[in-house]
């Protein structure tokens, strides 16, 4: 009896502990501002793919930066679930991770890009467009949101979401999906 008593508290606390994380208040998102605008300038510039390269790696690396250790773990660990191909283990986190962190521009992109390769082009587009309102200059979140538009046979807003990104990107790979002779793209 005691015992049952004891694993019944125990299983009490351990729920009272993850509602209490469930509704923790996650600090806003690291300000990307000016350092980001810069680095966006010098993309929009860039006179190469590989100094593009450069410029998007420095970008990502700013965009990956959580707004703490919790959501930086549950973006980790997202990450790498999704890198072992566990497409729901990566989703199930990028869900917690975008209820704790609303505000977290990366947590709804990544799980637009999760999403994305589930061929869930219309819940891509849906995070996608959540990302942009709050970063609406996340290159990757703009032409993720081209190719999810492409993916739902809306080929004028794709096409017009790939402007916007290659205005940002003039080097995008994704580019060459909306070439052909005698376009402007």
């Amino acid at each position: 009896m005691i015992r049952s008593f004891a694993m019944a508290l125990c299983l009490a606390l351990a729920a009272l502990a993850a509602a209490r994380a469930a509704a923790r208040d996650c600090p806003p998102p690291p300000d990307l501002g000016a350092e980001a605008a810069a680095l966006l300038d010098r993309l929009a510039r860039a006179p190469d793919p590989a100094a593009a390269q450069a410029l998007m790696n420095r970008l990502w690396a700013l965009w990956f930066v959580a707004p703490d250790a919790v959501a930086q773990d549950l973006l980790d660990r997202a990450m790498a679930a999704r890198e072992r191909r566990d497409m729901e283990g990566a989703l199930a986190l990028l869900d917690r991770l975008v209820a704790e962190c609303p505000d977290y521009a990366e947590g709804w992109n990544q799980r637009a890009f999760v999403r994305f390769l589930q061929g869930d082009h219309a819940a891509a587009l849906a995070d996608l467009d959540a990302a942009l309102a709050l970063l609406p200059d996340h290159v990757g979140a703009l032409s993720g949101r081209a190719l999810a538009l492409l993916g739902l046979g809306r080929e004028e807003a794709a096409r017009e979401a790939m402007e916007a990104a290659l205005s940002r990107n003039p080097w995008l790979s994704e580019r060459a999906l909306f070439e052909a002779p005698g376009t402007d793209i």
